[in-house]
C-alpha cells in the first residue's frame, strides 16, 4: 500500500501596505531665513538712518541745539549713566542727572506705570465683561468711558494734583486713566465677538452658563483683553512725560522735561530714545506673554 504525502502548500507573501509615515510638527525655527531677512533690514535701516542723521548734523544743516549729533546724544546717554564733573575745570563730581542714574529715573517711571497699569488690568477686564455680558451696564457705561478716552492727559493732570497732590498718587491715577479705557473696550469688543454658533453649541452639548463662560467666552475674549493691554502700556509710556512733568524726579519723563526746558537737547533725545526701547521692550514681552496663554489666537 503505497501513501502519498500531501503536497507541500505554496504559499505568496503579498507585499505590506506601506504604514504611513507619522508626521512631526515642525519646530518653528527661531533664527529662519525670513527671520534673519527682517532683522538685516532693520539693522540696515537703522544705519541709513544715523548715517543720514550724522550726515545734516556734520554739515551744519540745523543748528546744534535743534539737532545735536548722534555721538552728542551718547555723550549725553553716557554722562547720565556715570560719575562725572559738575563742570569743565571743577573738582567735584556728581553722579548721572538730578542726583539719579538715567537708569534710576527709568525705574521710577516703571513703577508708577506697573502701578496705573496693573490697576487698569484689575478694573479694565472686570468693567469691559459686565458690559458685554449686560445691555444695561453696557448702555449706562459706555458714554462715561469713551468720554474718559477722549480726553487729553494734560487736561486734568491739574485737577489731580488738586485732589491728591504732587506726588505719586496723582502720577498714578493718570496713568491708571491713560490706560483704563482701551483694556475695557478691548475687553467688550471680545466679549461681544464671540460667535452665538459656538455658545449654541456649547449649550447643546450640556454646558452650564457657567461653563458658557469659562469654556467659550473667555478664551475667546482673551486674546482681546491682551492686545488691549499693549495698547494701554503704549498710552503710560506716552503718557509719564505728563505725568511727571510736577515733582517727577527721578523718572525719565520728567528728566526729559526737565532737560528740554534747560535747552540740554541730547539729554531730552537721549531719554526720548530710552523711553521708545523700553516701551518696544515691554510690548514684546506682553506679546511672548500672550502667545504662551492664549496660543489658540488666529486659529480656527
Amino acid at each position: 500500500m503505497t501513501t502519498t504525502s500531501p503536497a507541500p502548500a505554496i504559499t505568496k507573501t503579498l507585499p505590506s501596505a506601506p504604514v504611513p509615515a507619522v508626521s512631526r510638527p515642525r519646530k518653528k525655527k527661531y533664527f529662519s531665513p525670513s527671520r534673519l531677512r527682517s532683522i538685516g533690514v532693520r539693522c540696515a535701516a537703522l544705519f541709513a538712518f544715523l548715517v543720514i542723521w550724522w550726515g545734516i548734523t556734520a554739515a551744519g544743516v540745523i543748528d546744534e541745539l535743534f539737532l545735536p549729533s548722534p555721538g552728542s546724544v551718547w555723550d549725553a546717554f553716557i554722562r547720565a549713566n556715570t560719575w562725572h564733573q559738575v563742570a569743565p575745570g571743577v573738582d567735584r563730581e556728581v553722579l548721572g542727572e538730578q542726583n539719579y542714574f538715567l537708569w534710576e529715573h527709568l525705574i521710577a517711571s516703571g513703577q508708577r506705570i506697573a502701578a496705573g497699569v496693573g490697576a487698569a488690568v484689575i478694573v479694565g477686564p472686570l468693567i469691559g465683561f459686565a458690559m458685554g455680558m449686560s445691555v444695561p451696564i453696557r448702555t449706562f457705561v459706555e458714554p462715561y468711558l469713551n468720554f474718559l478716552r477722549a480726553l487729553p492727559p494734560l487736561g486734568y493732570i491739574g485737577l489731580l494734583i488738586v485732589w491728591f497732590g504732587i506726588g505719586d498718587t496723582s502720577k498714578i491715577w493718570l496713568l491708571f486713566l491713560a490706560a483704563f479705557p482701551p483694556i475695557a473696550i478691548a475687553t467688550l469688543n471680545g466679549v461681544t465677538s464671540v460667535k452665538v454658533d459656538q455658545i449654541n453649541a456649547a449649550k447643546a452639548l450640556g454646558a452650564s452658563r457657567t461653563q458658557v463662560l469659562t469654556n467659550v467666552v473667555f478664551p475667546s475674549t482673551l486674546p482681546e483683553v491682551i492686545n488691549g493691554i499693549r495698547i494701554a502700556v503704549g498710552f503710560a509710556w506716552t503718557t509719564v512725560v505728563a505725568a511727571e512733568l510736577n515733582n517727577g524726579i527721578p523718572g525719565i519723563g520728567g528728566l526729559a522735561y526737565l532737560a528740554g526746558t534747560q535747552l540740554n537737547t541730547p539729554l531730552t533725545i537721549a531719554c526720548i530714545i530710552v523711553i521708545g526701547c523700553a516701551a518696544l521692550v515691554l510690548d514684546s514681552a506682553i506679546k511672548a506673554v500672550g502667545t504662551l496663554v492664549a496660543p489658540w489666537k488666529g486659529k480656527a
